[in-house]
Order: C-alpha cells, then sequence, then structure tokens
C-alpha cells in the first residue's frame, strides 16, 4: 500500500488556516493514528506530497490533466474537497487541486485508488483522463460516508450528479463526529444525543456506525433487559436494518450497544496514545 500524506493539498484546501507547520504535525499524527488502529507499516510505503511537488515531472502531468479538462468539469470536480461549486471566495489554487489528485495516481502508479464516496469524482476524472492518454486506468474503490451525529446531511444533485452536502462526520465540527481517541465518557455522550429517530434508517448515524465500523467482519450482540425481550444477535447489517425498520429494536438499546462496543473496540488507540508521548503531544498541540 502506498499512503499519500498529502499535506499541499491540505494546504490549497485551507486545513489549519493554510498553516503548513501545522499539517505536517497532522500528517504525522494521523501516522500515529493508523498504527494505534493496528496498520502495519512495515506493508505500506509513505509517500509525502513535497517529494511530489519537487519534481518537474510531476507538474507536466498535472498540466497534462488540465489540458484534458473543461473549466467547468474542474469547477464541478471541487467538490472532492468538500466545497461547494458555487462558493464565490474560493481562489484560484482550488481550481488546481482535482488536477493534483489526478496526476497522484499516475505520478505515483497506483492500481487501485482508496477514498470515500466525495473522492468518487476525482477518480471517475483519473479513469478518464487515462482513456485519452493511453495511460494505465485505475481502479476505484470507494467507502461509505459515516452520516454525521446530528443527522443533518442531505443530497444534492450536481451536474447530474448526487453529491453528498453536509452528510458526513467532519473533524471541524467535534460534536458531529466520534473521534478514534475519544474518552469513553465523550463516547457515550456524544451517540447519546445523536440523531436516532425510530424505525428510521437513512441517514441514520447510529446505524451507519454498527454496520460499517462494528459489524464489518463480526456480528453484533444488542445488550436489553430480560424484561424487554434479552439479547439479540445479528449476524448481518441486513438484519439488523430490517429489524430497526420494523421497530423491533428501541433507539435507547441501539445506542447503548453501539456506545459499549465502540469504547471496546477503541481501547487500544486510547492505550497507544496515552503511552506514546510523540503520539500524545501531537494530539495535544493539535486540540489547542
Amino acid at each position: 500500500m502506498t499512503l499519500l500524506e498529502a499535506t499541499w493539498h491540505a494546504w490549497i484546501n485551507d486545513k489549519f488556516g493554510g498553516d503548513l507547520k501545522k499539517i505536517h504535525m497532522c500528517a504525522k499524527y494521523i501516522e500515529h493514528a493508523l498504527k494505534a488502529l493496528g496498520v502495519d507499516f512495515s506493508k505500506v510505503e509513505v509517500v509525502k506530497a513535497e517529494d511530489l511537488v519537487d519534481n518537474k515531472a510531476y507538474w507536466e502531468g498535472v498540466l497534462r490533466t488540465g489540458k484534458k479538462l473543461s473549466l467547468s468539469r474542474i469547477k464541478r470536480a471541487v467538490t472532492i474537497m468538500g466545497r461547494r461549486e458555487d462558493e464565490s471566495t474560493m481562489d484560484f489554487s482550488k481550481f488546481v487541486y482535482p488536477c493534483m489528485q489526478v496526476e497522484d495516481i499516475f505520478y505515483l502508479g497506483l492500481d487501485f485508488c482508496l477514498g470515500g464516496m466525495d473522492q468518487r469524482r476525482a477518480h471517475v476524472l483519473a479513469r478518464e483522463v487515462a482513456e485519452a492518454y493511453s495511460l494505465k486506468k485505475p481502479v476505484a474503490l470507494h467507502t461509505p460516508l459515516l452520516s454525521a451525529l446530528q443527522g443533518s446531511g442531505r443530497m444534492e444533485n450536481i451536474g447530474g450528479e448526487e453529491a453528498m452536502i453536509d452528510l458526513k462526520m467532519s473533524k471541524s465540527r467535534p460534536e458531529s463526529c466520534i473521534f478514534i481517541h475519544d474518552s469513553p465518557e465523550e463516547i457515550r455522550t456524544k451517540i447519546s444525543v445523536a440523531y436516532c429517530p425510530p424505525k428510521v434508517v437513512e441517514s441514520n448515524p447510529i446505524l451507519d456506525i454498527a454496520r460499517y465500523v462494528l459489524m464489518w467482519d463480526s456480528p453484533l450482540t444488542l445488550r436489553r433487559p430480560a424484561k424487554y425481550g434479552g439479547d439479540l444477535i445479528f449476524q448481518t447489517p441486513a438484519e439488523l436494518i430490517e429489524s430497526y425498520r420494523q421497530g423491533e429494536i428501541h433507539p435507547l438499546d441501539l445506542k447503548n450497544t453501539v456506545s459499549e462496543s465502540l469504547i471496546s473496540l477503541l481501547e487500544p488507540v486510547r492505550k497507544y496514545f496515552s503511552s506514546n508521548s510523540e503520539a500524545s503531544e501531537l494530539l495535544s498541540q493539535l486540540r489547542s
């Protein structure tokens, strides 16, 4: 696996106010986060954006991509940055971003591109550009986005494609998401007030966490008092979703189960950040 630390991309997208020093700190923090989650870095090639932008061939590729795309097409693609196409305050550097993301794929010689559904447009552009220049066409793998805990997201149609607007959990809005190093108390509090109406399965963040995070490789045991029917075991996400849709699961029981399961799942992460001095210091600095 190749892991690109896209610091220049984050700079263009005004992360941390465009402060490259803080962006580099965040890149190092993410390395620790992945290690805490169990990623074996002996099998990962870490590539830094600085290594790409120092090479003339990279910028040739960026321009080559740009010559095959119209300005209107680029404007539609800026939604990969979590921005609306019509943002009036957008500076010109934002329009370079999609071309850079396409060239990242070709320059690194990637076979598979892994990203969230919000990266689909960039990967579609890469496949189109690959065909135009007879380059290796990448296979794109997209993971679902977790709904914001407030459930305030909505779907919009932009340029003939459905786009997710204000839907996903966002680190810029701490109340909308679960951080991997949140304390048990923080996890319980956030989930207790999260959007989770009875029988509603669409854009339900608690169901999203259950099926995409907790059940990706194992069943889920829903804990509940014997007087309310006792525990239930769901072998597949489909079983859980259908039971919730039919009103067979109370939202409070689902929330309690998801809270405690997440707390258990993330225990190694909390231990890692509390025992690794560099990781702990980076987290403290970024929080401040």
